[in-house]
């Protein structure tokens, strides 16, 4: 619908959040979306041919003249663009209300640059979607901040000179298609320096005692454990370093046979209470959410991926039921802490809220931004309950978490006591004659805030151990006071290496060091598991192979693009362009060119002056014991660099061991962590490999070779076809022609240890022909990529299981198919879920399961879920959200008209302009 004469034009990102503004602004206002970012930087195979060979050819960012930037409309922004200049024809006032943060304040000068407007502009903020906020930012505008512009278009030409600098150095030297980034490469960088502590750990073993004691048997019982053994403090976990070493000073090492007398000891004997310490206990609420402890508690309680509560959070703000999602402040509005207080006073009473407002007024190291916290939209707080109707799934378990943890943070400590006991056990046993047990137990007398929430922890077995001590009560006791020692056992514990990061600690370390922002955690996170550096195990994540070996290649020769406090230092000074206190000119000069005075390198410097890189070695990870993993074109593998039976250490080769000319080798399966590639197992792959090209004999027929391998994909059989051989098979005039040997893979339950040739020319001799049908139409029986199936012609019909491959008859192949054919229309199935009417088409949407994977459609425009959308969980709001920003782009337009209009676009476009005064006042 087109604006009317006089009427104001309003512009957002996304079309939730510009429907939820247009409910509240009335008919004076139209409201659109411009989906996101309407322009940036082409790649430069994008650029008009006349501009590839000038100065903005090598990364479309002139950096001999001020790293002006060449921006261009994104080709499928095109038409949205078009559309936003004809409402904005007829429209009497502009107001850009993008986000109130850099990114939104790019969007909001791209706009303007792209638009060229002849009406008033009015910059529109609020941080959130509520119908006193929006009216407030009506009346409230301002202009547009170019220093916060500055800013962000320093961090993009900053990602594009980084990128296209360092990814081709790893194109060459690891493997082609691979990226690096100023965030992507730390964070990268801080999973496998993880892994690294991990596979250098060695356990150790210690042991303490676990008894149960009473002082007497119509008194509550309670447990201790051995705390020291005459006078000495036992050894526990923290005593050991990473090498097994014990490092704990003056303390006693229990090995199992000392640990197993004592505990036998005591058993018999009485217990004597030697000290009793009794104190307050009192704990605080923790901060409301920022979006690092919003996407760590999501993660913890709710196990969203980082990416997905952050898509969830944006829902809910767009649709104004939360404050802006993106921030690093833990404030709360003298509203919203009214709301909190008045809520929790109604809820739990009036003794639950202190005196006075809890302030959390401290930021996160290099805070940006300048929202509150996230919390539940508007002055008075809708309940989970009040919202129930609403909101559903995903989006109503996020609320929830948000509302407690709001609430929560305005309520009054819990309070109660911890009791510590000491008791005393005379052994008189050799090395162990008195030893003393120690026991804990908190009382919670008044629950406060945890009645509304209680936060929870990264260590789940501590989180446990901490509840259960919470729990324990101990009874009423005093020095001096005879125990009887009910139980006595030997307890055996080993260390633990460094737990691996999950997304929740992996973006609470990043924020910690200064690294990211709050916008970047989630994305940063997504793009090292999509570019194979990171996988996830459960919720921990676990780095590859490769993130190895381009984590080595950064640290040894772009030592300081992956070093923490360079790149949180960068962070800085991008706050300090944003703040107006540095130029973005002058930073970029120095961090591209380097700086003479202090004889820093920049970063063409660098790459210009790497030198010789052997890939080999950069790419080769010593595991120990003469085995190394060597990461190679087609994937990891393990690699006998000193054989079993030559001494590290001499050099000699023992009696009876063989040196081979050629290094053993063995293939990587992707799920064997980086830490269990011991020496030991990969003497095991080593041991199996040798399998691998193994002739198991000759087909009785063709007189060739039959071999085993362990292929990429799996273990397979092939014939091997000499050259003379193929020659002899070929007609003169097709000598060109090469024999492609018959090849098949194994079925699931067949090893290549124990292979025979009778298994292998049974698997060659497959297709099989079944017979025929009544037509005299032949059934064969094959082995596909998806399992095993009957052909007959073109139709295709599944079997159930491999052996039927051999064992399937003719009548058999026939009843199969009599049955209709279960696929394509005939088979249609039912949708996975309905979501309602589209608002825009009206038409009822509904989520399919695709041949791509499920999608939603309203039957004119069809909208693939994305990574983190689960089909049985996805709201009506996130289907409609996702057939909205697909009709914005506009149809799919194969890649070179794309390019043409990239060009076309590119023309049109004016580069950079020197942001004066972008915005006009009414």
């Amino acid at each position: 619908m087109a604006a009317g004469k006089g009427r104001k034009l309003v512009i957002v990102e996304s079309p939730a959040k510009a429907k939820t503004i247009a409910g509240y602004l009335g008919g004076d206002f139209e409201v659109e979306a411009s989906v996101g970012h309407i322009r940036d930087l082409p790649n430069p195979s994008e650029l008009p041919a006349d501009m590839k060979k000038g100065p903005f050819g090598k990364f479309a960012v002139d950096v001999d003249n001020g790293f002006e930037p060449y921006y261009v409309v994104d080709p499928d922004k095109k038409k949205k663009v078009a559309e936003l200049k004809r409402l904005l024809k007829d429209a009497s006032e502009l107001y850009l209300a993008t986000d109130e943060d850099r990114e939104g304040e790019a969007i909001a000068w791209h706009l303007l640059e792209a638009l060229k407007p002849r009406v008033p502009v009015k910059r529109m903020v609020f941080h959130e979607i509520t119908r006193e906020a929006i009216q407030r930012a009506v009346n409230d505008t301002r202009e547009i901040d170019t220093a916060m512009v500055d800013a962000q278009e320093t961090r993009r030409i900053l990602d594009r000179l980084y990128g296209y600098e360092v990814s081709p150095v790893l194109w060459r030297k690891v493997r082609q298609g691979l990226s690096a980034g100023r965030v992507q490469s730390v964070a990268t960088r801080m999973v496998v320096e993880r892994e690294r502590e991990r596979m250098a750990f060695v356990r150790s073993s210690y042991w303490d005692i676990e008894g149960d004691f009473t002082p007497d048997s119509a008194s509550q019982q309670f447990t201790a454990r051995l705390s020291s053994v005459d006078g000495t403090r036992v050894a526990t976990g923290r005593d050991f370093a990473d090498d097994g070493r014990l490092t704990g000073k003056g303390v006693v090492h229990l090995d199992e046979a000392l640990a197993t007398r004592i505990a036998e000891a005591c058993l018999p004997l009485t217990a004597r209470v030697t000290d009793v310490q009794e104190k307050p206990y009192t704990r605080r609420p923790s901060a409301p959410f920022t979006t690092s402890t919003l996407q760590q508690e999501a993660s913890r309680k709710l196990r969203m991926s980082s990416k997905n509560a952050m898509r969830v959070a944006q829902r809910l703000y767009e649709n104004g039921y939360i404050t802006y999602m993106r921030t690093d402040s833990t404030t709360l509005s003298d509203a919203a802490m009214t709301a909190a207080r008045s809520q929790a006073r109604d809820m739990y009473g009036a003794e639950y809220v202190p005196d006075s407002p809890r302030r959390y007024e401290k930021k996160v190291k290099n805070a940006q931004e300048a929202h509150e916290a996230i919390r539940p939209a508007g002055d008075r707080f809708r309940s989970p309950a009040q919202v129930a109707g609403s909101l559903r799934g995903e989006e109503f378990a996020l609320y929830e978490l948000i509302w407690k943890r709001t609430v929560a943070s305005q309520m009054a400590d819990a309070r109660g006591s911890t009791a510590t006991v000491k008791l005393a056990v005379d052994t008189a046993i050799e090395g162990a004659q008195s030893v003393e047990f120690s026991a804990s137990g908190t009382v919670i007398t008044f629950k406060g805030f945890l009645a509304a929430y209680e936060e929870g922890r990264d260590d789940e077995a501590a989180a446990k151990a901490d509840a259960a001590a919470e729990e324990r009560r101990l009874p009423k006791l005093s020095a001096g006071v005879p125990l009887e020692v009910v139980r006595a056992e030997a307890d055996g514990h080993e260390t633990s290496p460094p737990a691996r990061y999950t997304e929740a600690t992996l973006v609470k370390a990043m924020e910690e060091r200064g690294i990211g922002r709050p916008s970047t955690y989630a994305a940063t996170i997504g793009t090292i598991q999509d570019r194979g550096y990171v996988f996830n195990k459960g919720q921990a994540l676990v780095p590859t192979w490769l993130a190895f070996a381009v984590t080595r290649l950064l640290e040894e020769h772009f030592g300081n693009l992956v070093d923490y406090e360079f790149t949180a230092s960068m962070e800085e000074d991008l706050d300090r362009i944003a703040n107006g206190d540095e130029g973005r000119v002058e930073w970029l000069k120095r961090f591209y060119f380097g700086e003479e005075a202090t004889s820093a390198a920049g970063l063409r410097s660098l790459v210009e002056d790497l030198g010789e890189i052997d890939a080999k070695e950069i790419s080769t990870i010593p595991i120990g014991d003469g085995i190394v993993v060597r990461v190679g074109r087609y994937g990891p593998y393990v690699e006998e660099v000193v054989p079993a039976g030559v001494d590290l250490a001499t050099g000699e080769v023992a009696d009876g061991a063989e040196v081979p000319a050629n290094p053993r080798r063995a293939t990587i399966t992707d799920d064997i962590a980086p830490d269990e590639m011991t020496p030991e197992m990969a003497r095991e792959l080593l041991e199996v490999a040798a399998d691998d090209g193994k002739v198991l004999g000759k087909d009785p027929e063709t007189g060739r070779d039959i071999v085993a391998r362990a292929g990429r994909y799996g273990p397979y059989v092939t014939e091997v076809i000499e050259d003379d051989d193929a020659a002899a098979d070929r007609p003169k005039a097709k000598k060109a022609a090469k024999v492609k040997p018959r090849t098949a893979s194994l079925f699931k339950d067949m090893e290549l240890a124990t292979l025979t040739i009778d298994d292998a020319l049974k698997l060659l001799s497959l297709p099989r022909v079944v017979g025929a049908d009544a037509e005299g139409v032949e059934i064969t029986a094959q082995n596909g990529r998806y399992g095993p199936y009957l052909k007959k012609g073109t139709d295709s019909r599944s079997l159930t299981t491999e052996q039927q491959l051999f064992d399937i008859t003719l009548e058999e192949a026939l009843a199969i198919y009599a049955q209709p054919k279960q696929r394509g229309r005939a088979a249609a199935t039912p949708p996975l879920k309905e979501l309602g009417a589209d608002p825009v088409s009206g038409k009822p949407v509904v989520v399919k399961d695709g041949r791509f994977g499920p999608y939603v459609t309203d039957g004119e425009t069809n909208a693939t879920l994305r990574k983190d959308d689960d089909p049985a969980s996805i709201t009506p709001e996130r289907g409609y959200e996702l057939l909205a920003e697909k009709r914005a782009k506009g149809p799919t337009t194969r890649k070179r008209a794309v390019k043409n209009t990239a060009k076309k676009t590119a023309k049109k476009t004016t580069t950079r302009t020197t942001k004066k005064a972008a915005t006009k006042k009414a």
